[in-house]
């Protein structure tokens, strides 16, 4: 039996700071058709409470050192505010989505992550995903939104990777559907020049990416969503694409963007 397509989207960056550019994104995440799954980050709403709570941050290679106190406003923030309004909206466009975090129904199990020189605090690993509660959900015509708090199966709550999430979650579901793995953002795919648009790779694999990583030709905070793509492809998704999420029709269809190959 032909397994039906699963488009996962990660939407993150600058759409989530702008409403207009987000509701423009969630009439097209709307109108994509069959089983879908939204995953998100936080953009810069956390870190502007932070301030203004008077609360430090430090980030380490692009990712947060979540204290307790940071934690909290990831949670109030991901959990809360930015994944029901998003529910909300796609709602409106006659999306039937549900609003979950990892700790929700128990779908997504972390563990602390350990690092033998830096305490990341309360950051977690993905473990395990529940592929066969996701599955249900989309047979009854539910679109998951999933929000970047996981927990630990003991009671606490962690900070996760939304790029990652949505790689596991594409991993996890990969042996009951065709995944489509697709990474928006604000920019127009990978680009050897991030000054330029026009400088966007349409393709890459794993020999040539290791070529551009060594010479120093892709911007830094793109590698860690780019090993999470070929990771994705290794472990059996179907498709990965990365690129401009106010065009999110073309880039599901590869016609722009950067699509990852074997």
């Amino acid at each position: 039996m032909e397994k039906k397509t699963l488009h996962i989207v990660k939407v993150g960056g600058h759409i989530i700071d702008h409403p207009d550019i987000l509701s423009g994104f969630l009439n097209q995440f709307a109108s994509v058709p069959g089983n879908k799954i939204l995953v998100h980050g936080g953009g810069k709403l956390a870190t502007r409470l932070a301030a203004e709570l008077n609360i430090p941050q430090l980030m380490v290679d692009g990712r947060r050192i979540t204290d307790k106190d940071t934690l909290n406003i990831v949670v109030m923030v991901y959990a809360g505010l930015i994944n029901k309004q998003v529910v909300a909206q796609l709602q409106g466009k006659g999306c039937g989505a549900i609003g979950l975090c990892g700790a929700d129904a128990g779908i997504i199990r972390a563990r602390k992550r350990t690092h033998a020189s830096l305490d990341f605090g309360f950051v977690g690993d993905v473990e395990w995903i529940d592929a066969p509660a996701l599955e249900e959900m989309l047979e009854r015509g539910l679109s998951p939104v999933i929000a970047p708090i996981t927990h630990d199966g003991q009671g606490q709550l962690l900070n996760t990777n939304a790029d990652t999430i949505a790689q596991e979650m594409a991993k996890a579901l990969s042996a009951r559907f065709h995944t489509v793995l697709i990474y928006s953002f604000e920019k127009a795919g990978v680009l050897l020049d991030t000054e330029d648009e026009r400088s966007v790779v349409p393709s890459l694999n794993r020999g040539t990416y290791n070529t551009l990583k060594e010479t120093g030709k892709i911007f830094a905070g793109m590698i860690p969503k780019l090993d999470n793509a070929f990771q994705a492809l290794e472990a059996g998704v179907g498709r990965v694409v990365i690129g401009p999420a106010e065009q999110l029709p073309e880039l599901i269809a590869g016609s722009i963007g950067t699509s990852i190959i074997p």
